[in-house]
């Protein structure tokens, strides 16, 4: 799914090979996973500190005043906040875990998390916090357990972004599709991107090629296996997934997809805003930026529920906060990391962005199902997206093994196939063998 809301910018521009630096790092034998996990004390005190990833300036104001509320309920604790740049933030992590100095609490995507997490430096918050998952929705407290760990979660969810689908109305009736009948499945969407592509005469294309942000979300909404039982081995060379590939490249070559799009990042919201494409990134945050960006293409923009295809559920995109496993105030930091995530915070978080509470109670307030006159985007896309979130889902969401460097590896070979350089089973051959590869060094001690 392709993200554009400007908290994410940063998350997403993570370096590609940030989990590769690790390794060369030495991480893993630093010893910092063998330190012993903390215990409750039952004495909500002591000075933590807690990092979050580009939130100053712009939001400033609500975190801090999280602090402040949390502060004066427990007197006793005393709360540091740091706030670091996307750039370079996985590096930092490990720079600061080869030194002991990890904060108390701190912000993880689903790359830092792995990265943490797969090296025993998080504290088990299901341990910590034995009747916490029921706050919050299923799809996202599952995301957070690591293969082989059992019920273990090893952070706590904080905002999320569902999946939706948006699309130009307009273009849509010209393509002589209907434009109350969105796509429902994988199959389905390319179905329609095949007609459009032979309506537009070159004058629009359906949607970006982009398949590292396609993957692996289509193939599992085909029903490829991503993994083995076991979580141990990638599974996805089958017949499915070479469709997949047959279709995309059969749409490429078609024009279903700016030509530059398969191997470089182009300004969706530039191409979507100027009327040059069907479908917009599947992010309520995306809807926004066209309503200020581009108001006249924002009158034809239309939500709908996501593809959905076999899975029936969609996959999320979660930030959370991770406790460092061997803090020296563990009750402070459990409790000041369901105090940044529990209802009425996350509510008020998303009032000021375009994100949606992990937190089931915050989920169920008035704002996020007003859908108003039903004609506003902006409004529909925010009551269509927290009811996305209901059917969320851990078999939807990116599995912890499928890393950026996993994604590049099946990229690489993917865009081989769509530009007609090798066949498509041939690619996605290699693309399992690279991904297990990769799977394999990183389970190396």
């Amino acid at each position: 799914m392709t993200r554009s809301n400007p908290i994410r910018t940063a998350v997403a521009a993570l370096a590609a090979g940030a989990l590769m630096s690790t390794a060369a790092c030495g991480l893993g034998g630093s010893g910092a996973g063998d330190a012993k996990e903390a215990e409750r004390t039952g004495k909500v005190a002591g000075g933590i500190t807690f990092r979050t990833l580009q939130l100053k300036p712009t939001f400033t104001g609500y975190v801090q005043a999280v602090i402040d509320a949390f502060e004066k309920k427990y007197p006793e604790v005393k709360v540091n906040w740091e706030d670091v740049p996307g750039d370079g933030y996985n590096e930092k992590l490990v720079a600061d875990a080869q030194a002991g100095a990890l904060p108390d609490v701190v912000n993880l995507s689903t790359d830092s998390f792995q990265l943490l997490g797969d090296r025993g430096l998080l504290a088990d918050v299901a341990k910590l916090d034995g009747d916490t998952a029921g706050q919050y929705v299923p799809g996202a407290w599952e995301q957070f357990k690591l293969p082989g760990k059992g019920d273990s979660v090893y952070a706590y969810p904080w905002y999320v972004t569902p999946e939706i689908l948006t699309y130009n109305r307009e273009l849509f009736e010209r393509s002589g599709l209907d434009p109350a009948v969105p796509p429902t499945s994988v199959e389905q969407f390319f179905d329609y991107a095949e007609q459009i592509a032979a309506r537009s005469g070159g004058q629009y294309s359906a949607f970006m090629a982009d398949p590292k942000g396609r993957l692996p979300g289509d193939w599992q909404k085909m029903g490829v296996p991503l993994l083995s039982p076991a979580k141990d081995r990638f599974t996805f060379d089958t017949d499915k997934a070479v469709e997949w590939v047959e279709r995309m490249k059969d749409l490429y070559a078609k024009g279903a997809m700016p030509k530059e799009s398969l191997l470089k990042s182009d300004d969706i919201n530039q191409l979507y805003g100027g009327g040059k494409l069907v479908f917009g990134p599947g992010s309520p945050g995306f809807v926004k930026d066209i309503k200020r960006n581009a108001p006249q293409v924002y009158a034809k923009t239309q939500v709908a529920g996501a593809v959905t295809g076999r899975l029936g559920h969609i996959g999320i995109y979660a930030q959370s906060l991770g406790i460092r496993k061997d803090t020296e105030h563990p009750d402070a930091a459990a409790e000041f990391a369901k105090w940044v995530t529990n209802g009425p915070n996350q509510v008020e978080f998303s009032r000021r962005a375009t994100i949606y509470p992990s937190n089931a109670q915050g989920l169920a307030d008035p704002f996020f199902s007003d859908r108003g006159d039903g004609k506003d985007a902006e409004t529909l896309a925010r009551a269509v997206g927290a009811d996305q979130l209901k059917s969320a889902a851990l078999d939807a969401n990116t599995p912890v093994q499928w890393t950026n460097q996993v994604g590049d590896a099946v990229v690489r070979e993917v865009q081989k196939a769509i530009k007609g350089e090798q066949d498509a089973r041939t690619a996605v051959k290699k693309a399992e063998e690279a991904a297990n590869r990769l799977l394999a060094d990183a389970a190396r001690p």
